[in-house]
């Protein structure tokens, strides 16, 4: 289970930061940046947090608002047309930075889930497997996650046939069949393969 002992050594206001969506076919990449006082979350809550992908969709959303209640908490997103111009772990970062600037006040550190550092500007130290070691992190990663399941399940409403309300983007059999029925939206990544292979195979067929 992640503790505190990362954020104690480093010192002063921590802040974590982790992200949702690198994988799915459809929809944004989100991320979230999460500060808890210096003594950490309270000890009854610091006991549910884990590695948002260890919890279930009704754990995540039970702990979504407790977590809005004990730390400072910022949200950002890179939208599909910069995953697309950018790649998505450039787009990542990007969601990142911007999770961390959406902070009310900027933090004297940042731990960041993973082996890459985005540009920050503080210092700033890669966790791999930060979610499921660092509490912060684990709590970003918490946030990120409903925040970008949320918005994929909007986004189902406007585009039913996709399933997106269930596989949230990722590359299901449903969504699959949705995009050999329906097509590809404005919301699919068209830089990932297998939207981009449709596309293509699209304008053969119509040359």
């Amino acid at each position: 289970m992640p503790d505190f002992s990362y954020e104690r050594e480093l010192g002063g206001r921590v802040a974590g930061i982790d992200e949702a969506g690198r994988g799915p076919w459809a929809g944004p990449v989100h991320a979230a940046a999460v500060i808890f006082g210096p003594a950490g979350p309270p000890a009854e809550l610091a006991a549910r947090i884990n590695d948002s992908k260890q919890l279930s969709a009704a754990q995540r959303e039970a702990l979504y608002p407790k977590l809005f209640k004990v730390a400072e908490i910022g949200v950002g997103m890179a939208s599909v047309g910069e995953i697309d111009e950018f790649n998505i772990l450039a787009a990542s970062h990007l969601a990142m930075a911007r999770a961390l600037e959406a902070l009310a006040n900027p933090p004297d550190a940042a731990l960041v889930d993973g082996n890459r550092l985005p540009e920050l500007p503080c210092p700033a130290r890669c966790v791999v497997k930060g979610d499921s070691k660092c509490l912060s992190i684990a709590a970003a990663s918490i946030i990120a996650k409903v925040t970008r399941d949320r918005h994929m399940t909007e986004l189902a409403r406007h585009h039913p046939g996709y399933a997106w309300e269930r596989n949230f983007g990722y590359g299901t059999p449903q969504h699959q069949e949705g995009l050999a029925r329906l097509g590809v939206t404005a919301h699919h990544r068209r830089s990932f393969k297998p939207i981009r292979a449709l596309l293509e195979e699209s304008i053969e067929s119509n040359t």
